[in-house]
């Protein structure tokens, strides 16, 4: 397990010479939490893209990586336009097999609080559709059922509501 708000991870990732045939790739953080807006584009952006390319380069055919719910390259919102530059950069590597998991709140044991989500959690569980806040192991579980499906080449984009519906 790596921290990524750790710099050495990229080293880490060079490292590793076994070959794979499907990458997951959960890792995420929030601004606050990484301390500034260079840091959050290292975890959520950076390592992300590196961890593809270590995939590519150790012959995995299929990418899951989590996202978030409003990903967009031109969103004027920091944290998804980060996201979506993500996803455009792993788009952009041609990937025979990619999923996109795009969860609503996350929910889930943390070793941190979040002050926003501690907050806004309850009204999200009433939300609908996509809206809803989704656990984190059903996720895990949908990316887990994703991956194990019949190949479906190209992108696959899942909503929490598909997300919520795959993990059953």
């Amino acid at each position: 397990m790596y921290n990524p708000h750790d710099p050495q991870l990229t080293d880490a990732l060079a490292q590793v010479t076994d070959p794979v045939d499907i990458v997951f790739c959960c890792l995420g953080t929030t601004r606050r939490e990484a301390g500034s807006k260079a840091a959050f584009i290292h975890a959520d952006y950076t390592l992300v893209v590196d961890t593809a390319l270590t995939g590519r380069r150790l012959g995995a055919q299929h990418m899951l990586v989590v996202s978030s719910m409003g990903a967009n390259a031109h969103s004027p919102f920091f944290y998804n336009r980060v996201k979506g530059e993500m996803e455009e950069a792993l788009i952009a590597q041609k990937w025979p097999r990619l999923t996109i998991a795009r969860p609503s709140m996350l929910l889930g044991d943390r070793t941190t609080r979040r002050v926003n989500e501690t907050l806004f959690a309850p009204l999200f569980r009433l939300l609908p559709g996509n809206w809803k806040s989704i656990d984190a192991r059903d996720v895990a579980r949908a990316m887990l059922a994703e991956a194990l499906a019949p190949a479906q080449e190209g992108v696959t984009i899942l909503t929490s509501s598909q997300l919520r519906e795959k993990a059953g």
